[in-house]
């Protein structure tokens, strides 16, 4: 079996999944908080910044973290240049080291970013998905990113399909829950 064409199915295939539930979400609920829980419950939570993670952060976060975790290491990564996600002013610290930001980190009151723009970025991953596949040494034993140590880049390019699948997942639910089913076929 190809390895290398087996990753590139499954995150086209998850690409794809995660496309299909931003096009299918209603307006309504794109930049609705969610869930929608009280600050106080999340008191204990160091993590949390106070910010609810509406559909259109969950997805931006999903396709950022693919895009991200696709390369060798960190000095891979190559910012969508060009696109609308790049160009907002409010996103910039999301492209460079040491990525001390991310859509779940934006501030509260930040504005959606438009389904268009998390489509067309999530067409960019898709894109360089071959070149950034085909460069991969599956076989280091690090994951290229520091902060996940001790773990093969093989087995972090797992982890991520993971993280890909289950925010497709967390979308997925959230559009049943308005009575929304996706056709994966």
């Amino acid at each position: 079996m190809d390895l290398r064409a087996a990753l590139k199915e499954q995150f086209r295939a998850g690409l794809l999944m995660l496309a299909r539930c931003v096009e299918a979400c209603p307006e309504e609920l794109w930049a609705t908080p969610n869930p929608i829980v009280a600050p106080a419950a999340h008191l204990d939570n160091p993590e949390w910044n106070g910010v609810e993670r509406p559909f259109w952060r969950i997805a931006f976060h999903d396709v950022y973290f693919t895009h991200l975790y696709l390369g060798q290491d960190d000095d891979a990564f190559q910012p969508p240049i060009g696109l609308a996600v790049y160009e907002r002013p409010d996103f910039s610290r999301m492209w460079q080291k040491p990525w001390d930001l991310e859509p779940y980190e934006l501030p509260a009151g930040t504005e959606a970013s438009d389904q268009s723009d998390i489509l067309e970025y999530i067409r960019y991953v898709d894109r360089i998905l071959d070149s950034t596949v085909d460069g991969l040494d599956l076989d280091s034993q690090e994951s290229g990113l520091p902060w996940y140590k001790n773990v093969t880049k093989l087995s972090h390019e797992l982890m991520t399909l993971r993280h890909l699948q289950g925010h497709v997942g967390q979308l997925s639910e959230l559009l049943m829950q308005s009575g929304i089913d996706i056709d994966w076929s």
